[in-house]
């Protein structure tokens, strides 16, 4: 009788998923999608091509990992400052001000993991982080509509190009200043929008 001990196939894995995800997820939101090869990702995790594709299946579907977890840890937290109780202008002001504190980059990584993503020339990874983008557009248009439905739509796109814009300008480099002064003047602009008459 053979008393070896069977040893499992193929080499044991040497790096931990969910720690490669976080290294994926901020090369990804330095450097935006696009500007990120896979090659740049294994050398990061010290792993050759093949363990990285049979762990992940593609750059496309690691970024897709990425912004799971940058949903969760990164963005803005909507369902926290969409407070039902509170004025609906003062909540989306504080939306703003929060994007121009999460986008100024103190991190290391400037703009929004989500936005940037979704304008990738890769038409999986702009897939997915559009699919993140319209789930938080429709979180501020549900909460714009339980109290001025008539403006609703109008509201949210005038959020989420301000958003775009306060994205990009960090990206450009604008620090933490500049970007909160924007955010601020456009939550004046809502008042143009929906009033104060709440």
């Amino acid at each position: 009788m053979d008393t070896k001990k069977t040893r499992p196939r193929g080499r044991p894995r040497i790096f931990d998923p969910d720690a490669a995800i976080g290294v994926a997820q901020r090369l990804f939101h330095e450097r935006g999608y696009d500007g990120v090869s896979v090659a740049d990702i294994t050398s990061c995790l010290g792993i050759n091509p093949p363990s990285f594709y049979a762990a992940f299946g593609s750059k496309a579907c690691l970024f897709s990992k990425a912004l799971c977890k940058y949903e969760y840890e990164g963005a803005i937290p909507l369902q926290e400052l969409l407070d039902p109780d509170r004025p609906v202008i003062e909540c989306l002001a504080a939306v703003l001000e929060e994007a121009a504190c999460r986008y100024a980059g103190k991190s290391g990584a400037a703009g929004c993991l989500v936005i940037e993503g979704a304008q990738s020339n890769d038409h999986d990874a702009k897939q997915a982080a559009s699919e993140f983008l319209v789930r938080a557009e429709e979180a501020i248009r549900d909460f714009v509509a339980a109290r001025h439905p008539d403006a609703a739509y109008r509201v949210t796109d005038y959020i989420s190009t301000v958003m775009i814009g306060l994205s990009a300008n960090a990206r450009r480099g604008q620090e933490h200043p500049r970007l909160l002064n924007s955010a601020r003047l456009a939550a004046q602009g809502l008042d143009g929008i929906i009033g104060r008459t709440e």
